[in-house]
């Protein structure tokens, strides 16, 4: 009897763990990244501010800031270049929500 019962709790067990749908990963997309105001010509907010531009649309970012990446005023930072980055995040009314970003090398 003992056997009968392990074996239909494990079976239920098995059962709802097969029932759960895995959750779909996020995917990255690759954007244009600078200083909102230096590069992209925002002017909603005074001083530099890190932004996205995706699909022709600039965005200042949140979760991330303009000097975690460089010196934003070198040759290759974010006041003096338009870079590529990888992201993961979401439009927040005129804000992008960044979880996940990955500055990419300048190509030569």
């Amino acid at each position: 009897m003992k056997t009968i019962l392990f074996t239909f709790c494990l079976f239920i067990i098995s059962f709802a763990a097969q029932a759960q749908e895995p959750k779909a990963q996020p995917k990255t997309q690759r954007v244009e990244v600078s200083c909102g105001q230096c590069q992209f010509g925002m002017k909603d907010k005074k001083g530099c501010d890190l932004a996205v531009r995706i699909d022709g649309q600039s965005y200042f970012v949140e979760g991330t800031k303009l000097d975690d990446h460089g010196d934003a005023h070198a040759e290759d930072g974010f006041c003096s270049a338009i870079r590529q980055a990888e992201v993961i995040g979401e439009i927040k009314g005129n804000r992008f929500v960044v979880t996940y970003f990955k500055l990419l090398p300048l190509k030569k």
